[in-house]
């Protein structure tokens, strides 16, 4: 028996965007298409078969480690960002200001998806969803470049609605208006979850 199990949730990708110099700021160019290969995004800064791990990590590692690369994209949900900028008190909120790599829209709670469910493209290109992806203060620096009141602002609201970091099982192509349809894995919560994270 399969023991990731297709739903009939679909989602629709409504943006799609890449990171290309990182050391500038996180902000994402805006693309019609794109080719997902082992190393995530073509022409993302994000992407790569290994990474540096980075202060996420440093219960596992010191920081700089060379480690597997499960975040060589960030996945983002539309009807969250509509809830984020809405709890900002702005009309809106661009995925370029956050270093998006995917918007979906159609997902419902998309941030909290189960981790190891897949995101399957039209073309048989897979996702692998690692984690919620978690807000940072990175990116209230960068959306106070250009709006200085709603920087401070962005954290609190994200919080639970920042989307899923994700890495590529299956390579192809994405496009803007593919369906993208989930799966998910029929291992429940485990029960030791709370206690175990304290």
């Amino acid at each position: 028996m399969p023991a990731l199990k297709p739903t009939g949730i679909t989602g629709t990708v409504t943006w799609l965007g890449r990171v290309t110099d990182q050391e500038t700021d996180l902000r994402s160019e805006t693309l019609n298409d794109a080719r997902l290969s082992f190393a995530g995004l073509e022409g993302e800064m994000h992407g790569g078969l290994t990474r540096p791990s980075c202060s996420r990590m440093l219960s596992q590692y010191p920081r700089g480690t060379e480690i597997r690369n499960v975040r060589q994209l960030t996945i983002l949900s539309r009807e969250e960002l509509d809830l984020i900028a809405a709890e900002m008190g702005a009309d809106g909120l661009d995925p370029m200001l956050l270093g998006a790599s995917m918007v979906i829209e159609g997902i419902p709670d998309f941030t909290h998806v189960p981790p190891s469910s897949r995101l399957q493209l039209p073309d048989g290109a897979c996702l692998t969803v690692d984690m919620e992806n978690r807000p940072c203060t990175y990116l209230a620096r960068d959306i106070s470049k250009d709006h200085p009141d709603l920087g401070p602002r962005f954290k609190p609201a994200a919080e639970n609605r920042r989307g899923v970091t994700a890495w590529v099982e299956r390579e192809g192509q994405v496009a803007l208006g593919d369906t993208i349809t989930l799966h998910v894995p029929d291992q429940p919560v485990w029960a030791h979850l709370e206690s175990a994270r304290g």
